[in-house]
């Protein structure tokens, strides 16, 4: 069931008595830390069931150790020495591995906090909504790479979803939690336009990872931050939206909106216009997910738009920013071709990173197996969430072998 189809009875299973019993799935990414963060700020609230990590051991048993979570899981075995021996003697539970991930996901609790970058996050993710779980999505992947599985799983375990982007948040909030669409024309999500908003196709092919890395408004993860650096991270928020919100592609674009104070807007046939304003700040969606439908108070400046003074907007540039196009042209063929957009993405984003490719050889490889995947039938419908892993995992090594 998405968040926007919320009738009493759904409302009232997640209103349960303080304190609401968490699993935070990325606990130790940006995300987990503010969740970490909002968790902090309003004891009594909130106790923490499982926390899950990537790979570093340590971190993962600093935060479950803060948190006074029963269960630690890593995906990546490699650490799980380090997080046994961080943990000792605490009585927190230690696993490692993709199994004990999706254990993690399933421990009971009210909500899941699914903050996990990537294709990783989906199957633990799918795990907890196949479940019928409480959902706080912050995993745009799991919806870019395998939208119309994952929601039909939704939709048959009676599952909540709950967006936890800024973006699906701010919408989400101006719908005001109903389901109702009548007159409803357009959804359209900002972006900062990132570090290059303001440079010649020329430098931002040239740019450096450190350049992609220095992002002006947001905190984020450094895959993250590189894709909101070329505006793929619009591109991919538009798929996420219009699986979330059942809305079509043709009604959803995107606004350059340097300040990061709207996140989102809605427009209706009579001319309205409903938006959502936040600082950019992550806590503030966070809040909004975990304590919903009730607010949960948090430290975040409060906003002053006289302080600010100024509010600007402006288009896209799709010629400067070619991922975005990519996005956009995937969401409208649909089909598969979003789950290879995605990994075709990861994948070039990786290389980048490393300094092995260009910043626009990004876009140009996403491109290239998009219109490969169209050529060969790889881009047909997944019809479960294990075809769209499996076409992921496809697209990874052809676009390894592209990049070689």
């Amino acid at each position: 069931m998405r968040a926007t189809e919320l009738p009493a009875p759904a409302r009232a299973k997640v209103m349960a008595l303080p304190p609401r019993r968490l699993v935070i799935l990325g606990a130790t990414g940006s995300i987990g830390g503010s969740t970490a963060e909002v968790i902090a700020g309003a004891p009594g609230l909130f106790e923490v069931e499982a926390v899950v990590g990537g790979r570093d051991g340590q971190a993962l048993a600093r935060r479950a150790i803060a948190l006074g979570a029963k269960f630690a899981a890593l995906a990546d075995p490699a650490g799980y020495r380090a997080l046994a021996e961080a943990l000792g003697s605490t009585g927190i539970e230690a696993a490692a591995g993709p199994a004990a991930v999706v254990e993690a996901a399933l421990r009971p609790a009210d909500m899941v906090v699914a903050a996990i970058t990537g294709a990783a996050g989906v199957e633990p993710t799918h795990a907890a909504v196949a479940a019928g779980r409480c959902v706080a999505l912050a995993n745009k992947e799991c919806l870019v790479c395998a939208g119309g599985p994952f929601m039909r799983t939704v939709a048959r375990s009676g599952a909540l979803l709950l967006p936890m982007d800024s973006e699906h948040n701010a919408i989400f909030q101006a719908l005001g939690g109903t389901h109702h669409r009548g007159g409803l024309e357009k959804m359209i999500l900002t972006a900062s336009g990132g570090p290059f908003r303001t440079w010649s196709a020329a430098a931002i092919a040239a740019a450096t990872p450190a350049q992609a890395l220095a992002h002006p408004n947001w905190v984020m993860g450094a895959k993250v931050t590189v894709d909101s650096a070329g505006l793929m991270n619009k591109g991919l928020e538009l798929i996420e939206a219009h699986y979330l919100f059942g809305i079509a592609a043709e009604q959803l674009d995107v606004l350059v909106h340097p300040q990061s104070i709207v996140h989102g807007l809605i427009s209706f046939a009579d001319g309205a216009v409903i938006a959502g304003l936040a600082r950019p700040d992550m806590k503030v969606p966070i809040a909004y997910c975990l304590g919903f439908p009730n607010r949960v108070a948090t430290s975040v400046r409060r906003l002053d738009l006289a302080e600010i003074g100024t509010l600007t907007f402006e288009k896209p540039d799709l010629a400067r920013f070619p991922a975005l196009g990519a996005a956009i042209a995937a969401l409208r063929a649909g089909g598969g071709l979003p789950t290879v957009l995605n990994a075709a993405n990861e994948i070039a984003v990786e290389r980048f990173l490393a300094g092995r490719i260009g910043f626009h050889d990004i876009a140009r490889s996403v491109m290239a197996m998009c219109e490969a995947a169209q050529a060969d039938g790889t881009a047909k419908e997944p019809a479960t969430v294990a075809d769209a892993l499996a076409v992921d995992h496809i697209t990874r090594e052809r676009t390894r072998a592209l990049l070689a």
